[in-house]
């Protein structure tokens, strides 16, 4: 028997409505108000979204006592797209980023990470079959539902991804603290694959062996590291900037 997904907080079952995801039974806290659960109460409505009023021992036993703000969700799982297909069907005019994760086994930040590519224009997401965060209920909460709204492809090996990417013209670069060139000086007008490695490891050694060019991000502090989604959002954004 298939286990049942559910997802849990208001923004991210919004956003699993709003991106035609398919949900099966919503449950909503009898006595919640507030204007996102007027705006959740309005979709639910208007898709005539299954529901039923809960008290909060209901929701809190279903999200494993998650915050789920008063509203709990079942959902079908997250399918997951085609790194080829995508890659067939690009627009090879425009400037595209791509966000390869090698290794990132937090869900927490793995879900921030998917928030912040969603606001960068992230074109794709390529997580690893192994040694990836699942993506879960908690997951999606963090990614305030933007899981919806992004492909994410899953390959046997990141490096294979990176070969892939320069097989198409697509410029490979990765985070690492062995970099000796900032981010800031490197030319990033044009279509790039970033690879972010794991908490603790960082890139794996392979993988930085094979991309066209790793960077690093000033650090003037004493800790040696940002956290990795922290550091993925301000490699994203000054992509961002340098494309326009």
């Amino acid at each position: 028997m298939e286990k049942t997904t559910y997802i849990y907080g208001l923004r991210a079952i919004i956003e699993a409505i709003e991106s035609g995801q398919n949900l099966g039974k919503i449950y909503l806290l009898r006595e919640a108000e507030g204007v996102l659960m007027g705006q959740l109460k309005t979709l639910v409505n208007k898709h005539k979204i299954t529901n039923s009023f809960v008290p909060v021992e209901k929701l809190d036993k279903i999200s494993s006592y998650g915050n789920h703000q008063g509203a709990v969700a079942s959902i079908s799982p997250v399918d997951f797209a085609s790194l080829e297909d995508i890659l067939e069907k690009r627009n090879v005019e425009s400037k595209e980023i791509y966000l390869l994760l090698d290794g990132v086994t937090d869900v927490r930040n793995f879900g921030a990470i998917i928030r912040t590519a969603e606001c960068t224009g992230v074109n794709a997401i390529i997580i690893g079959e192994s040694g990836s965060a699942p993506i879960n209920p908690a997951t999606i909460k963090t990614s305030a539902g933007a899981v919806f709204n992004i492909p994410i492809c899953k390959v046997a090996h990141i490096k294979d991804a990176v070969f892939l990417m320069k097989a198409y013209g697509i410029t490979t670069i990765g985070a690492t603290e062995k970099s000796a060139k900032v981010i800031y000086d490197v030319d990033l007008n044009h279509s790039i694959a970033l690879v972010m490695g794991s908490e603790d490891r960082g890139i794996n050694p392979s993988t930085l062996k094979v991309i066209d060019e790793p960077i690093k991000l000033p650090m003037k502090g004493d800790i040696a590291s940002l956290n990795v989604s922290v550091a993925c959002g301000a490699i994203l954004y000054e992509i961002v900037r340098q494309q326009g």
